[in-house]
């Protein structure tokens, strides 16, 4: 997501720069749209942390959530920074940035898949942006340029479901080493979601008396859209990677301790997934 969310600033006259502590000094990728528009190439230069010369005023946060610390560390962060947070899960930010930082969640549908280590599959659907009450200057200008973009004055909402559609089908997939339809399929995985869902409500209902709950409908035609895909948490563990689990479930079980609110299923289930894939503990 952060490459194409570059080529959509890029496309809306927008200066982007990609920070890497290492390695070759241009980024080139090419961009495969699933709507058969011909495949665009984009070049963006690559520059290391330590050869900034002035501190950072936008900056775009899409690594993978346990990498968050590593990609920050070091950047010279202007006070009045604002950052676009493409991230799986929540909080991963928190206690990382500038008092005074402006905060901008992005919650997207669209899928971007790496077939090879310079293309990029993109398929576009709707994406939001939210958190300021109201949009920055630039943001008229961005969407005529990000195809389904919106401003969102609920984005917590749009947050929210696709963590319980995150916390239900990325975990499950990734034990069971199954495509996202197979909790469709399966009456004891669909048994597993259900719960999960279920609980992941009772949650969001303590912290907010009016979240609607009955999340598990939403979850499942999510699973029905997406049947064939290979969930990220399920192509983290096929690779040996970290996985998202704590920005993901981790997040629902911290948010829980708070309250004293025992979520056994989610607890069973972030257990399994740190067993199964140690490197992923955090």
């Amino acid at each position: 997501m952060g490459t194409l969310a570059a080529w959509y600033l890029r496309n809306a006259d927008q200066a982007v720069t990609v920070l890497r502590r290492q390695g070759p000094a241009r980024l080139d990728k090419t961009l495969c749209f699933a709507d058969g528009r011909p495949a665009q190439a984009l070049t963006l230069p690559v520059i290391a942390p330590a050869a900034l010369r002035a501190p950072i005023r936008r900056l775009i946060v899409a690594c993978k959530t346990p990498y968050t610390d590593d990609a920050l560390a070091g950047l010279p962060l202007a006070g009045d920074l604002t950052v676009l947070r493409l991230q799986n899960g929540l909080g991963s930010l928190e206690g990382r940035l500038p008092g005074a930082a402006t905060l901008i969640e992005v919650v997207t549908t669209t899928a971007v898949k790496g077939q090879h280590p310079e293309h990029e599959i993109v398929a576009e659907n709707h994406s939001w942006m939210g958190g300021p009450a109201t949009p920055p200057a630039w943001f008229e200008t961005l969407a005529r340029h990000w195809p389904g973009l919106a401003w969102s004055d609920a984005i917590r909402e749009r947050q929210w479901h696709k963590l319980i559609a995150n916390a239900v089908i990325n975990p499950l997939t990734a034990l069971h080493d199954v495509a996202n339809g197979r909790l469709l399929e399966d009456p004891a995985l669909h048994a597993e979601a259900a719960a999960l869902a279920a609980e992941a409500d009772t949650l969001l209902r303590r912290l907010d008396p009016h979240w609607p709950g009955d999340s598990l409908p939403q979850v499942m035609a999510v699973v029905r859209a997406t049947a064939g895909n290979t969930s990220s948490m399920r192509a983290d563990a096929q690779r040996g990677a970290v996985t998202e689990i704590d920005a993901i479930n981790g997040w629902l079980l911290r948010q829980a301790a708070t309250l004293g609110l025992a979520l056994p299923n989610h607890e069973r289930i972030v257990a399994a997934v740190r067993e199964r894939h140690p490197i992923g503990k955090q």
